[in-house]
């Protein structure tokens, strides 16, 4: 049995016990009521030979009346008569003839231990697992399943059905379909023109405030976040600020150039020379070798690539559609061990991002950073022939990435996408309270609601419409145009709830994993906060108590 099958068993098996003990509860209860029974009956026989003994007394009171003298000698005779029956015998010089009678009495309505046994039940002894605290978790298991031959119980089925009663299958069930399944969504008119408004507003931020690669505002405003970022980085690395007159940012990216505490050996920026690849990448120059060298992209596969390339005294390069592999000098990482090194190359690929998210010091104007997540993999869709030169995808995607199209200017394309994520979810929670007139505890805008997912697809298609109709109106036909002013990151989002969508339409009725481990973790927060009031609580009474003693 594999460990969840183990942890059923002892379920079972704790089940099977609990019967038995609920059985053994009704066997005892039976039990009493026979006991009552029989002292009842004998009770009632001592009642009767009381009453015996109140004739007595009566008679005793008539000797005193002469006119009845006749009837009382025959009835005292009578009376000798009935208690030489029952063995009785008055001694007229001794005192204890009364509590001799009360023996006699008493010894006449005692049951006798056959009779006790007869209308006493036997009961059995339950039978116990072997348990104990040194025991180990196998051998615990193990007197399950001896306890579970035993007694017949059967471990093959699936237990948890077993478990239930049948209403508590009906109600998980319900609960399944209602909670945990793939729905398709169910939204009223003004469900699609909520989320058609917010994608609207969130289209027109990205025409009239994103625009191009370092024209528009919101891209002047991520320009100067990430400056600051790599001025704050800089400081954090010893950096004690700029000259006087000189450009705070420049500063910082050369004192993080020159020092080289981040120093890699995939930083190639020419196809020959001393800083080149020996040929093999073409077209490279400095401006667009952050494309080119997977190590620069600031994701996972960046990540990988530069350890991988500091460990191997490598780099990689992507050209022509094609991955190419790059022998550089010898490099050797810091550390002591493996674990260490990992470390160190990790460190090294995240502050060299950082010595080239806001260009190299000695590009003029905005120049070139480091490419927005995943984009380094546009070069290789090497297909296609746009424009005069009929130059391929791959190709232009470069050229895309050396006009300003970076990191940069990928922050400013989130922002649209943002505000219609944000308003589409915001205006479904008011929806829902105001109008559906449900809690808020109800309203909780997770992505697993049908409802809502239908609504975040039709914001986000707004936007993606509306940025696709801006691109294809001013760039004329022209291909390098067109994705300088498409949201990329707006069709990332998109492309992900279409994909969404129609996984559930496919998967109708099928377990929701998201809804489930959305609900295990508001369960796992709500029994953890629990936990911590109670040891709070706990660790508060001692302290109080000795605070006022």
């Amino acid at each position: 049995m594999n460990n969840k099958d183990d942890h059923a068993a002892a379920m079972l098996v704790q089940k099977h016990q609990l019967s038995s003990a609920e059985n053994k509860m009704s066997e005892l209860d039976s039990a009493l009521d026979t006991l009552r029974q029989s002292q009842s009956e004998k009770e009632a026989r001592l009642v009767s030979m009381l009453n015996d003994n109140e004739n007595e007394a009566r008679l005793v009171s008539m000797l005193n009346d002469n006119e009845n003298e006749a009837n009382l000698d025959k009835m005292l005779n009578d009376m000798e008569a009935l208690l030489d029956q029952n063995g009785i015998y008055f001694d007229e010089n001794s005192d204890n003839t009364t509590s001799e009678t009360f023996k006699k009495l008493d010894s006449s309505i005692q049951v006798s231990e056959d009779e006790l046994q007869l209308c006493t039940p036997k009961l059995d002894t339950i039978e116990t697992i072997d348990f104990d605290s040194k025991m180990s978790w196998s051998e615990y298991v193990a007197s399950i399943e001896e306890y579970a031959f035993k007694h017949n119980v059967d471990l093959t089925s699936d237990p948890y059905q077993q478990l239930m009663s049948a209403t508590q299958r009906i109600e998980l069930e319900k609960r399944i379909k209602d909670e945990f399944t793939l729905k398709t969504a169910n939204c009223d008119k003004y469900d699609y023109m909520i989320a058609g408004t917010c994608g609207v507003i969130g289209g027109l931020i990205d025409v009239f405030l994103v625009g191009m690669p370092g024209k528009g505002k919101l891209t002047k405003v991520a320009d100067n976040a990430v400056d600051a970022a790599v001025e704050k980085f800089a400081s954090a690395c010893g950096w004690k600020g700029a000259r006087q007159g000189s450009n705070p940012t420049k500063s910082a990216i050369r004192f993080l150039e020159i020092k080289k505490n981040f120093k890699v050996n995939y930083d190639q920026t020419s196809t020959n020379g001393k800083n080149g690849t020996s040929g093999k990448v073409k077209d490279l120059y400095p401006k667009n070798h952050h494309i080119k060298s997977l190590g620069h992209s600031p994701d996972f596969m960046g990540c990988f690539f530069s350890i991988l390339g500091q460990f191997t005294n490598t780099a990689h390069f992507v050209d022509g559609g094609k991955l190419l592999t790059v022998e550089t000098k010898n490099f050797e990482l810091q550390g002591s061990n493996f674990v260490a090194k990992i470390f160190s190359g990790f460190v090294n690929w995240l502050g060299h991002l950082f010595s080239d998210v806001a260009a190299s010091s000695g590009t003029s104007g905005r120049g070139s950073g480091i490419p927005i997540p995943f984009y380094s993999l546009l070069q290789f869709v090497d297909v296609g022939a746009f424009g005069k030169d009929r130059q391929s995808f791959a190709k232009i995607a470069v050229q895309v990435f050396e006009k300003g199209y970076d990191f940069r200017h990928g922050l400013a394309l989130a922002i649209p996408v943002l505000v219609t994520e944000l308003l589409t979810r915001l205006m479904w929670v008011v929806k829902q309270h105001s109008y559906h007139k449900k809690a808020w505890s109800e309203c909780l805008p997770s992505a697993s609601n049908p409802e809502l997912r239908r609504m975040l697809l039709i914001g986000h298609g707004s936007l993606c419409l509306i940025d696709v109709g801006d691109a294809a109106l001013r760039s004329s036909g022209n291909m390098l145009q067109f994705l300088l002013r498409t949201n990329l990151v707006g069709w990332a989002r998109f492309g992900t709830l279409v994909l969404k969508e129609l996984s559930v339409w496919h998967n109708a009725g099928h377990i929701d994993a998201d809804a489930v481990d959305d609900y295990l973790d508001i369960e796992y927060k709500r029994i953890k906060g629990v936990s911590e009031r109670r040891v709070g609580r706990a660790i508060a009474k001692p302290t109080i108590s000795l605070i006022f003693h």
